[in-house]
């Protein structure tokens, strides 16, 4: 039974379905906006809907964006014929803040995932071979996450696309800079081992 009734528990119910927000981080997030200045609250209200009505997804790449194609897919600076694929739009940031890619993306809009349902066909798998016979593509890169989703989805797509005249590469993942050699896992530590190089 709840404690509040009305807008705020309809409040604390809807911040209570975002991704990673429990039950006592929805009411504190409700709270905290219940005490924030009208105008706080209604630019925070404006951007919610402004997400919902000017951004899409990219013709292309299936990055966001707010016109048909992404502003990566635009930039005529960018090498065409490299493809760095990923699961998700946030990788595409996390990736570009690096600023060590200066080719193109393809979002598969997830991994593979057959416990949760998700197989091949539930991601954007046909339009990035389209993408490949179309775009002249030498190099893919897959940059899918490295768990057991996002290894079994590079696993997937590298037989895939290995009947194909490109190459294909993973990247590479070991050790985090700071990270403590008896905190790491053993995966985490062999794929360190494998991937070395000469200094």
């Amino acid at each position: 039974m709840s404690v509040y009734e009305g807008p705020i528990q309809d409040l604390i119910e809807e911040l209570g379905r975002l991704p990673g927000v429990g039950p006592k981080s929805a009411q504190r997030l409700a709270f905290h906006l219940l005490q924030v200045d009208i105008a706080d609250a209604e630019r925070l209200a404006d951007a919610i809907r402004a997400i919902k009505q000017k951004v899409q997804f990219c013709r292309r790449c299936f990055n966001v964006s707010e016109l048909e194609e992404c502003r990566i897919c635009r930039d005529a600076r960018r090498d065409p014929t490299v493809l760095c694929v990923v699961e998700e739009p946030r990788d595409v940031l996390a990736i570009e803040k690096t600023a060590e890619f200066r080719g193109r993306y393809h979002v598969l809009g997830g991994a593979i995932s057959p416990i949760d349902g998700v197989g091949p066909d539930q991601l954007r798998v046909r339009e990035l071979v389209g993408r490949i016979g179309a775009e002249d593509i030498a190099e893919v890169v897959l940059a899918t996450n490295p768990n057991i989703e996002g290894e079994a989805t590079a696993s997937y797509l590298s037989k895939l696309l290995k009947s194909m005249e490109l190459r294909v590469s993973r990247i590479a993942s070991g050790l985090p800079v700071g990270g403590d050699l008896e905190y790491a896992d053993e995966i985490t530590l062999g794929r360190a081992f494998a991937g070395r190089r000469a200094l």
